[in-house]
C-alpha cells in the first residue's frame, strides 16, 4: 500500500500536533519513513545533517550532534536550553573526539530552578541555580555561553588537561586573520569558579593554566607537558621574523631566546599535502635562521610524552651550554 506524501510546509522535523493541524493522520505518523526521535516529534528517516564532503571527522560529528540539538529544539520548552557537550559544539569548542562520537549519548538539557529538569528518552536533565549559568542564542540555539559552558565542562572533563584546552579555547585571542574575537576573558573564566559549584577546584586550578595563545587542545597539552616536567614555560604562537623584518613563521611554542621551536603536527598537518608543504619550507627556513626545530606529533605526544620532554630538554641543555 504506497503511503501519502507528507505536506512539504512540513518540513523535515515537525511536531505530531503540526501534523495535525496539516490534516495528517495519526497513522501516518507510524510510518516506517518517519522517526520518533522524542515523544510527540517525528523527524523525516531521510533528513540528515548538512556535512560537507571535506568536513574532517570531528567536524562530521559535531554537525551530527548539532543536527540531534535542532531536532528537540522543535519542541524543547523556552524554559529549557542546551548545555555541557552541545553547547560546547554549538560555540564551536573543541572537545575530546569520543564525546561527539559516543552515539548513544544523551542531550544535555538544563533549566532554571525552581522548574524541574526535563525527563525525555534522549535527554539528561539538569536543575541550574540562575546564578551558576548564563543562557545565550548561538545559531538559532538557546545554550549556556562559553564561560558558563566551560565550567559545567568539569563534571563532563575527566582529564584537567583538556578542562585547561578548553578554557584556552574560550579565551584564545585572535592569532591569525581567520581567528574570532574570544569568547571571554581569563578573568570571567576565574569568576566562574564560585562556590558550591561542582568541579570548583579544578576549575580554580585550571584557570591559573589558561593562556589566550594557544590554538589547540595539542598545543596546550604539550605545554602543559613540558610545564609539568620542570622546564619552563614556553611561549605560545610566536612570531619570527627574518633580518629583514619578514615574517618567516609563526611558531607553536618557542623559548625564543635559545632559538628553540616546538612544533606540533596535528593531523591536518599529516593528511593535507599543501600544509605539509608549507611546514617544511618553514621548518628549512627556520633552521636556516639558526633555530633548532622540534616537531612533534600526537602520537608521540599522547603515548610517548616523555620522550617529547627529553628531545626539548636535550635541546635547552644544548642552547645553555654555550
Amino acid at each position: 500500500m504506497q503511503r501519502n506524501e507528507l505536506p512539504a510546509s512540513l518540513g523535515d522535523v515537525f511536531s505530531s500536533a503540526e501534523a495535525k493541524d496539516a490534516g495528517v493522520a495519526r497513522s501516518r505518523l507510524r510510518a516506517s519513513d518517519l522517526v520518533a526521535s522524542h515523544r510527540g516529534l517525528r523527524v523525516r528517516a531521510d533528513a540528515a545533517a548538512p556535512i560537507a564532503p571535506a568536513d574532517h571527522r570531528y567536524e562530521r560529528l559535531r554537525k551530527r550532534l548539532l543536527h540531534r540539538a535542532r531536532t528537540y529544539a522543535h519542541i524543547m520548552p523556552s524554559r529549557q536550553f542546551f548545555m555541557n557537550v552541545v553547547a560546547a559544539a554549538a560555540w564551536e569548542l573543541r572537545v575530546p573526539l569520543a564525546l561527539l562520537a559516543d552515539a548513544s549519548r544523551r542531550l544535555d538539557v538544563g533549566v532554571l530552578a525552581p522548574h524541574r529538569h526535563p525527563r525525555r528518552r534522549g535527554i539528561i536533565g539538569h536543575q541550574m541555580q540562575s546564578h551558576l549559568v548564563t543562557v545565550t542564542d548561538v545559531g538559532g540555539l538557546r545554550v549556556t555561553d562559553a564561560v558558563s559552558t566551560w565550567a559545567t565542562m568539569a563534571s563532563i572533563l575527566v582529564s584537567d588537561i583538556e578542562l585547561v584546552a578548553l578554557g584556552d579555547a574560550v579565551v584564545r585571542e585572535r592569532i591569525f586573520r581567520t581567528d574570532r574575537e574570544p569568547l571571554a576573558t581569563i578573568a570571567e573564566l576565574r569568576e566562574s569558579a564560585v562556590a558550591r559549584r561542582a568541579g570548583v577546584r579544578r576549575l580554580r586550578s585550571a584557570a591559573d593554566l589558561v593562556r589566550t595563545r594557544s590554538a589547540s587542545p595539542g598545543e596546550t597539552r604539550c605545554r602543559l607537558t613540558l610545564v609539568a616536567a620542570g622546564l619552563f614555560e614556553p611561549g605560545l604562537n610566536v612570531s619570527v621574523f627574518d633580518g629583514a623584518g619578514n615574517l618567516v613563521a609563526v611558531v607553536d611554542l618557542a623559548y625564543e631566546d635559545l632559538k628553540i621551536a616546538v612544533e606540533y603536527e596535528g593531523e591536518q598537518h599529516l593528511t593535507d599535502p599543501a600544509q605539509w608543504a608549507k611546514d617544511i619550507a618553514r621548518h628549512e627556513a627556520l633552521v636556516a635562521m639558526g633555530w633548532i626545530v622540534i616537531r612533534v606529533t600526537k602520537a608521540q605526544l599522547y603515548r610517548a610524552p616523555a620522550t617529547v620532554v627529553a628531545r626539548v630538554r636535550a635541546a635547552v641543555a644544548a642552547r645553555t651550554a654555550r
